[in-house]
């Protein structure tokens, strides 16, 4: 899962999905990155935290790191919270293979659509809840999607 900063939205799913996965003894490496530099090596925010936290989801032993062109050969989705996570993604593709697994994660939840995440950082908790619902559906449809439907 990548967005801007890895603090608000991609951290948020990479817990509700790893707690899913674990919960439903699936086998998958989840993680979940930034496209910025800003906040390497920092805890997830507080807000966020805290409204995951309220929900049952752990956050608070994830930290921040920066998309790199390794995260292609890594992993097979590669998720973009936004378009311009999707821009900043494709600029490190070097290959046709590379830009196939950029995907939008709203795309599980409402396909072909390439809906954004709203970023919550300069909003209310009331936004970050907001948000924490909608990621926590797009995982359900996630899982759904590439465990439950082959």
């Amino acid at each position: 899962m990548v967005c801007l900063g890895n603090i608000c939205r991609s951290p948020l799913a990479d817990g509700l999905l790893l707690r899913k996965i674990k919960a439903q003894n699936l086998n998958a490496i989840v993680d979940s990155a930034g496209t910025a530099n800003y906040h390497i090596g920092k805890a997830p925010d507080s807000r966020m935290i805290r409204t995951a936290a309220k929900h049952g989801t752990a956050l608070d032993f994830l930290r921040a790191r920066q998309f790199t062109y390794n995260d292609f050969q890594n992993f097979d989705h590669i998720l973009v919270m936004d378009h311009s996570n999707q821009r900043n993604v494709l600029k490190l593709a070097q290959t046709p293979d590379d830009e196939k697994k950029i995907e939008f994660f709203l795309d599980y939840l409402y396909p072909h659509q390439q809906l954004e995440v709203p970023d919550p950082y300069y909003g209310t908790l009331e936004d970050f809840e907001a948000v924490y619902q909608l990621v926590d559906q797009a995982t359900d449809a996630l899982i759904q999607k590439l465990f439950h439907e082959q």
